[in-house]
């Protein structure tokens, strides 16, 4: 095939060319301006943010890891706490767990959504849980009414995963806003991605808001004074300009890439597992990922065809050879989700003819009966 057309996973260069000329004009004003740690555009873009996810408070930080680790480190959990979480979710989520001196204790997902299983919980707990730290993957909320409920009724923190979920709600209530803390990373391919690695954290607690502005900074609010163990973790002010031009158009990047799911949703083949859909959950597709049993065919497949996917993640936690002696036990839903999911193209800068294509990409492998 010599004039096939190529499909890219992502190219951030394309998603971003629309918002380029107020980009520039974003980063000019920064770098004139003069100030460029934790300044106006910091204070700004935390105002703006905590405004459209529906919080008092939103912490600027440099990512999302240091979102995770630092709003742990705030709940002030009794040392070597045991804290849940799901046993598929992005390796960062459980380095912060085990960053800050606790214990991660894994749960199963649901099949059908990646995300926790609230029925779960009940099995997983010990007498020295404190804590619930939700991932919302793939642009998915969680069932937090569920696990919420769970966690009032056994006294545990929540901190919620929404590196993946800008935008996404359960009912009209949306991520970020469930739990104590809710814990977001603006790597720039997320629905909201700065330019480099920039993260934030909102919650409703002004105790909590307050020691997380004193952590990020060395654990200081007042030159030369320090009142916590803190550490530098600032969100700067080039990236909050940046986000603060993105944040403008996050619903419109958010309709676009539904409108693009919609497009799979129609035109994929029932053999293929599709991203389940509730009606009251509002998916913002940071993913769409698919399942299959011949997941590494398919992907070849449509590699050769110019399409080019991405696997959210290779590796089950529990398998990391970073988590030995940490993690242990048999997850087989992890696992299977691990061996199955492929992530399609979707993102800002595809079209709906892009998309089709690639649907109809599928379609063709699953009719030409293509062995593992």
């Amino acid at each position: 095939m010599t004039n096939k057309q190529v499909i890219e996973y992502e190219s951030l260069a394309n998603s971003n060319r629309q918002f380029m000329d107020e980009l520039e004009a974003a980063a000019s004003r920064v770098i004139r301006g003069g100030w460029y740690v934790l300044g106006k555009e910091v204070s700004s873009f935390e105002e703006e943010f905590a405004s459209y996810v529906g919080t008092k408070h939103c912490i600027g930080v440099a990512n999302g890891l240091d979102a995770l680790t630092l709003s742990l480190e705030a709940f002030q959990l009794p040392p070597g706490s045991d804290v849940l979480v799901a046993s598929n979710t992005y390796i960062a989520t459980i380095l912060a767990i085990v960053r800050t001196g606790h214990r991660p204790v894994l749960v199963e997902p649901e099949l059908g959504t990646f995300n926790l299983d609230p029925a779960g919980l009940a099995k997983a707990m010990t007498p020295n849980t404190r804590a619930i730290c939700v991932t919302h993957l793939f642009g998915k909320t969680c069932r937090m009414d569920a696990i919420g409920e769970f966690a009032r009724r056994h006294g545990l923190a929540v901190m919620e995963d929404c590196a993946q979920s800008h935008g996404a709600r359960l009912g009209q209530q949306m991520t970020g806003t469930f739990g104590s803390a809710g814990c977001f990373s603006f790597y720039p391919t997320k629905n909201l991605g700065a330019i480099g690695d920039a993260g934030a954290i909102t919650t409703n607690d002004d105790a909590l808001a307050d020691r997380l502005r004193h952590l990020r900074n060395y654990g200081s609010n007042q030159k030369y004074v320090n009142r916590y163990v803190g550490t530098n973790s600032r969100l700067d002010e080039l990236q909050a300009a940046m986000l603060r031009v993105k944040l403008r158009h996050l619903d419109d990047l958010t309709a676009h890439k539904r409108a693009l799911a919609d497009v799979y949703f129609a035109n994929l083949p029932d053999s293929v597992a599709k991203p389940l859909r509730r009606d009251d959950e509002h998916d913002v597709f940071h993913i769409f990922g698919i399942r299959h049993p011949r997941r590494d065919a398919l992907r070849a497949y449509l590699l050769e065809r110019g399409v080019k996917t991405e696997v959210h993640y290779p590796i089950a936690p529990h398998r990391q050879e970073a988590m030995k002696g940490i993690l242990s036990g048999d997850f087989p839903i992890a696992d299977e989700l691990h061996a199955t999911e492929l992530s399609l193209p979707i993102s800002a800068g595809h079209t709906v003819e892009e998309i089709a294509r690639v649907a109809e990409l599928i379609r063709e492998f699953e009719g030409d009966g293509v062995a593992s």
